[in-house]
């Protein structure tokens, strides 16, 4: 299975939503990297991803993007391809 790591914040609902959907696809090894209290790692993130908000999904070395984009690879068949990629 593909590794995934996910930039996440405390509270986020979009956070849980992703990390619900990324379990009920399989994924047992969810790297999370809270970026509360923590400027330089979100601005690591930000350079990586080009993005501010959370969460930022990884499978593997691609950038999914965030929870909507989880979603919408869901819907269209794709998600599962990439986590067993």
């Amino acid at each position: 299975m593909a590794q995934v790591k996910m930039y996440t914040s405390n509270y986020c609902p979009f956070c849980s939503r992703a990390k619900a959907l990324l379990q009920q696809s399989g994924v047992t090894d969810l790297e999370e990297v809270n970026v509360d209290g923590t400027p330089e790692v979100r601005a690591h993130m930000t350079q990586l991803t080009g993005r501010t908000s959370v969460p930022q999904i990884f499978i593997d070395e691609t950038l999914v993007g965030g929870c909507d984009d989880l979603y919408a690879l869901e819907a269209r068949g794709e998600l599962q391809t990439m986590l067993k990629a």
